[in-house]
C-alpha cells in the first residue's frame, strides 16, 4: 500500500528528449513493459551518480566507462526484471552487446554514446538476445510525450510509477524539469535499489551540472532508507538539453530550488511506495555539530528494527527511539541536551522525560500514516532530514517471495 502516493499528474515533455517503452520478454507478463529507450539531443550535457556497492552490476561498469570517455551521450537503454549483476564477464559482454544494438540502429553512432541500466533479480543472466531484438520497436515508437510509459517500464516491485514535472520562469523564459524514478526495497543511502532520470531543457554547463546533481542527490536519494540494503545497480542521471535557450548559473536560485524539489519528491515517492509500507516517516535531526552527525543520528533511528516495528504497530514506545539516538556513532553526544519530539508532542526535554507528556498524546501521533520524529541535539547549527518507512509483515512476504 503506497502511503499518500497517487498516480503521476501531467508529465511535461522536455525539448531534446524522446522516450519509448516495450515488452522484450524479460518479464513473463506480456502486458508489462520491461525495456525503455531514452534519446537525448546531441547538444545536451549529462551528469550521473552511481551505487557505491563494490559488487556493482555490469551496466554500472559499462556506463562509467562510457562516461569516462567524455563523449556526448545520446541514448539510455534501461531494462527492468533483470539486474545483470553478479554475472561476471558474461554480464559485461551482454551489456556491451545491448549498447551495440542501439548504436547500430542510429546513424553514425559509436557504442560509447549509449549508457545501459538494469534493475531486477541479481545473478540471473541477462537475456541480451531478446533485448537486442526489441531495439527496432523502441526506435520506431520514440516520442517526447512518453515519460509516463518510461516510468512504468522501469518498475520492479513498485506499485506506482513515480514521476513529476515542474516549470519555473528564469530570465522571463519558462524552463521545464521532468523526472522519473523507481525503487521500493533494498533502499539505503549511498544510492539505493533505484534508478532515476531527470531532464531539463535549460542550458547548464557540465561542471555546474555535476555540482547540481551532487547537491540534489545528497538531500534526496541519499537521504532515504527502507531496509539498510544498498543495491548493486543504483544510478541517477541529470540531463540538460539546452533547448529552452535559458542559461543556468550558480546564482539561478529559483531553478535550483525547483530542481531540488523534483529530486526530493522522487526520493520521497520511493519511501511512500516502500515494500509493505504503511507509514511515511520523516526523521529531522536539528542543531548537530556537523551534517555527518545529524545524518548518523537520523540513519541510526531509521535503521532500527525495533523502531520500525513500533511504527508499524502504531506503538508509542518512544524508548526505542531514544535508545537508537544514544547508540549513534558520533563523537560528541551530550544526552543532557537532547530534546525528542513525536509530531508536535514533546517526549524528552534536556535528556529526561517531559513532565507534560501523556501516553495518549504519543499514541495519537503514532496512529497517523505520516509521522515526524524530531531529534534536537542542541549542540550546533547543522540540520538534516532522513525519510524512511515502517517494517511490516508484507515487507517480509514480498522479499521472501521475490523470486517465486
Amino acid at each position: 500500500m503506497a502511503v499518500g502516493l497517487k498516480q503521476p499528474g501531467k508529465l511535461l515533455p522536455v525539448l531534446g528528449v524522446r522516450l519509448s517503452a516495450t515488452h522484450s520478454g524479460i518479464k513473463s507478463n506480456l502486458d508489462i513493459t520491461d525495456l525503455v529507450l531514452v534519446e537525448i539531443s546531441d547538444s545536451a550535457n549529462l551528469s550521473a551518480t552511481f551505487t557505491t556497492n563494490k559488487f556493482c552490476a555490469a551496466p554500472v561498469t559499462v556506463a562509467k566507462e562510457h562516461l569516462a570517455k567524455q563523449t556526448s551521450i545520446r541514448y539510455l537503454l534501461i531494462n527492468s526484471g533483470n539486474a545483470n549483476a553478479g554475472t561476471g564477464e558474461q554480464g559485461y559482454v551482454d551489456a556491451i552487446a545491448c549498447c551495440q544494438a542501439v548504436a547500430e540502429r542510429a546513424p553514425s553512432l559509436s557504442v560509447d554514446k549509449v549508457l545501459p541500466f538494469s534493475t531486477g533479480v541479481i545473478a540471473a543472466k541477462l537475456p541480451a538476445d531478446q533485448i537486442c531484438k526489441s531495439i527496432p520497436r523502441l526506435f520506431d515508437s520514440l516520442d517526447e510525450d512518453k515519460w509516463l510509459e518510461a516510468a512504468q517500464g522501469i518498475m520492479t516491485t513498485d506499485t506506482f510509477p513515480k514521476a513529476i514535472s515542474e516549470q519555473v520562469v528564469v530570465s522571463g523564459e519558462t524552463v521545464t524539469i521532468t523526472g522519473i524514478t523507481k525503487g521500493s526495497g533494498m533502499i539505503k543511502p549511498d544510492m539505493a535499489t533505484m534508478l532515476a532520470y531527470v531532464a531539463t531543457d535549460a542550458k547548464i554547463e557540465k561542471s555546474l551540472l555535476d555540482a547540481l546533481i551532487k547537491k540534489a542527490v545528497a538531500c534526496s536519494f541519499n537521504s532515504i532508507t527502507v531496509d539498510g540494503d544498498t543495491s548493486t545497480n543504483d544510478a541517477c542521471i541529470l540531463i540538460a538539453t539546452g533547448q529552452a535557450n535559458v542559461e543556468i548559473n550558480s546564482e539561478s536560485s529559483h531553478f535550483i530550488e525547483a530542481l531540488i524539489r523534483v529530486f526530493k519528491y522522487l526520493a520521497q515517492s520511493i519511501i511512500r511506495d516502500a515494500e509493505g509500507a504503511t507509514k511515511f516517516v520523516e526523521i529531522e535531526v536539528k542543531n548537530a555539530l556537523t551534517i555527518d552527525d545529524a545524518k548518523e543520528v537520523g540513519y541510526t533511528v531509521a535503521h532500527s528494527p525495533l523502531v520500525k516495528t513500533a511504527l508499524f504497530a502504531s506503538d508509542a514506545n518512544w524508548g526505542r527511539i531514544l535508545a537508537a539516538v544514544g547508540r549513534a556513532k558520533i563523537e560528541a553526544l551530550d544526552v543532557s541536551c537532547v530534546d525528542l519530539y513525536l509530531g508536535g508532542t514533546c517526549l524528552v526535554k534536556k535528556g529526561i522525560p517531559d513532565g507534560e507528556y501523556r501516553e495518549a498524546l504519543g499514541q495519537l501521533e503514532m496512529s497517523k500514516e505520516e509521522i515526524k520524529i524530531t531529534v534536537d541535539l542542541n549542540q550546533g547549527q547543522c540540520n538534516a532530514s532522513i525519510w524512511t518507512s515502517d517494517l511490516s509483515y508484507d515487507y517480509v512476504k514480498i522479499n521472501a517471495e521475490y523470486r517465486s
